[in-house]
């Protein structure tokens, strides 16, 4: 799979509301940190994992699922933090109860043919394998000289 430049920064300039489906409540997670950044660059961030419906996280409430975020929230884009095998029934409920849904995102390592297949049928982006903060610091000019960036600065180092 391969996208433009030009395509990940249409995306990632025109997008608001993310919908982080399988973000953990532990701050070393990489779903925690992801979505702590994205909130940090001005993205409103939906969490979504059913252990932590009703607890607050990024100064939003946790959701059970897609199916929970009222429709009065207008997602643009899904970003998954789930195994492969598990991403068709999300974008199914994504599909179904996000109308101004305009992109489905998975994680690094996660791709479903099935599942994009679905969502390009239904005229959504699909990007897949690729990590959002990665191609927003890479694409913004935010990487350093390790080419990388967690977000994680210590004093004391």
């Amino acid at each position: 799979m391969s996208y433009s430049d030009e395509e990940l920064i249409r995306i990632l300039k025109s997008t608001k509301v993310i919908a982080c489906v399988g973000v953990s409540m532990n701050p070393v997670r990489p779903s925690y940190f992801v979505a702590r950044y994205l909130s940090l660059k001005g993205y409103r961030v939906i969490p979504v994992n059913p252990g932590h419906a009703g607890a607050r996280l990024f100064g939003e409430e946790v959701r059970a699922d897609l199916a929970s975020i009222p429709p009065e929230i207008p997602v643009d884009m899904v970003d998954i933090f789930r195994r492969s095998e598990h991403v068709p029934p999300i974008v199914e409920q994504a599909i179904e109860h996000l109308p101004r849904l305009r992109t489905v995102w998975m994680q690094i390592g996660v791709e479903n043919a099935e599942a994009a297949a679905m969502a390009e049928a239904r005229g959504l982006t699909v990007i897949q394998n690729r990590c959002p903060k990665i191609e927003y610091q890479r694409l913004f000019g935010e990487l350093r000289m390790g080419g990388f960036n967690t977000g994680v600065i210590s004093s004391k180092l």
